[in-house]
C-alpha cells in the first residue's frame, strides 16, 4: 500500500518539536552556548514564526533550567523526555498530513558512529506526547536524508541512503519501492555526496531543499577556499537535468554558503545556510560568522518565501555538535 505524500514543509504546522541541549558530557563547554542558541530559535519560533513548540528536555537535570528559561513563554511547552542527543529530525518520526499518523524508522546512530541510549525510543515518546499512532517501518531512516516537495519529489542522496551502514543491499529501486509505501514518495531526486566531513554521510538538508513546488534551493561557493565548491557545483548540474512527479524541469534558487568554516582542530566542518527551519510565518536561517554570506542566502530565500520573515540567527554552537536548526526540529502538520 503507497502512503499519501508527506507536506511540504512551508505547509501549516500545527507544533514544531524542538530539542534542547542536555548533555554536559557531550557538549562540554558548548553546552551553555548550544543552549543560547536554541532558546533564540525558539523564541523565533513562537514570535514572528507563529509556531507552536515542543521542547523536548533529554534529561531529568537539565529540566529545571529549561523551565525556567522560558517561564511565561507563551506557545512553549516543555516536554521532559530522553533522548542521546537533540537531532530530533534523524530521530523522532516524519508526520503525515494532518499528523493523523506518523511514519517511524530504525535508527542506529548514522551507521553506527554515535550509538547513544534513547535515542532509538524517541519516535514512540514523540507519537505518545502528540497522540499520533505510528505506522513503524523496518528499515534504517533518518528525516534529514528527505526533503519533500508535497507532491511526493523528494530529494535524497546516494551517499547516504544507499550507504551499506544503513540499509546493507539496498538500490535505488529498492529504496524508490520502500519510499513510496511509507512516505508517499512517487518520485526520488538522486543527488551524490554530500557536504566535506558531515558524520550523516550526506544528508540533504545542508545540501539540497525545496523552496517552492519544483523550485530547489542549493548552495554556491563562497570564498576561495571553500571545501565544498565542487559538491555545490555537482549538486547543481544534476539538479538542473531533472524534473519533479509532474515532469517540470526543476528551478534552481543558488545560495552562497557560509564558505570555509574551521572546528578546533582546523577541520573543515559541514556548516550549511540550507539547514533553515520553515515555520509558519518565518523562515529562520543558520549563520556562522560570514555576515555577507548570511544576508545574501536571507535575501534570496526572501524571493521564494515573501510572505514571512526572514531570521538569521547563529548557530555556531550547535554545529560544534553536527547539525544545526532543520536537524534539530520536526513539524506537525496541521
Amino acid at each position: 500500500m503507497t502512503a499519501s505524500p508527506i507536506p511540504a514543509e512551508w505547509s501549516p504546522h500545527r507544533a514544531m518539536w524542538v530539542g534542547w541541549p542536555s548533555h554536559g558530557e557531550l557538549w562540554e563547554d558548548n553546552l551553555e552556548p548550544a543552549q543560547a542558541e536554541v532558546e533564540a530559535l525558539v523564541r523565533a519560533l513562537v514570535g514572528p514564526g507563529r509556531e507552536r513548540v515542543r521542547l523536548m528536555v533529554g534529561k531529568p537535570e537539565a529540566l529545571a533550567d529549561a523551565r525556567a528559561r522560558f517561564n511565561g513563554v507563551k506557545g512553549v511547552e516543555i516536554i521532559d523526555g530522553r533522548f542521546g542527543d537533540i537531532w530530533l529530525r534523524d530521530t523522532g518520526p516524519i508526520f503525515g498530513a494532518g499528523s493523523a499518523r506518523a511514519a517511524a524508522f530504525r535508527f542506529n546512530g548514522w551507521g553506527g558512529k554515535y550509538e547513544l541510549e534513547h535515542d532509538d525510543t524517541v519516535a514512540a515518546q514523540i507519537g505518545a506526547v502528540s497522540g499520533v499512532p505510528l505506522d513503524r517501518h523496518d528499515f534504517i531512516l533518518e528525516g534529514g536524508a528527505l526533503d519533500h516537495d508535497g507532491a511526493g519529489t523528494i530529494l535524497t542522496t546516494r551517499q547516504c541512503l544507499l550507504n551499506p551502514n544503513r540499509n546493507p543491499g539496498w538500490t535505488e529501486t529498492i529504496a524508490e519501492q520502500a519510499l513510496a509505501e511509507a512516505l508517499g514518495a512517487r518520485k526520488l531526486l538522486w543527488l551524490g555526496d554530500g557536504l566535506l566531513n558531515d558524520h550523516t554521510d550526506g544528508h540533504v538538508d545542508n545540501l539540497a531543499r525545496f523552496v517552492a513546488p519544483g523550485v530547489v534551493a542549493c548552495p554556491v561557493g563562497w570564498g576561495r577556499r571553500d571545501p565544498n565548491h565542487e559538491v555545490y557545483d555537482a549538486v547543481a548540474q544534476t539538479l538542473s537535468s531533472l524534473t519533479n512527479t509532474e515532469g517540470r524541469p526543476v528551478q534552481l534558487l543558488r545560495l552562497p554558503s557560509p564558505g570555509l568554516v574551521l572546528d578546533e582542530d582546523e577541520r573543515p566542518i559541514p556548516a550549511s545556510h540550507m539547514n533553515f527551519l520553515i515555520a509558519n510565518g518565518a523562515v529562520i536561517v543558520p549563520t556562522y560568522g560570514d555576515e555577507a554570506a548570511a544576508r545574501l542566502a536571507c535575501e534570496g530565500l526572501a524571493t521564494v518565501f515573501p510572505d514571512r520573515d526572514i531570521i538569521a540567527l547563529p548557530s555556531i554552537a550547535i554545529l560544534t555538535g553536527g547539525g544545526s536548526f532543520h536537524c534539530i526540529s520536526q513539524q506537525e502538520p496541521a
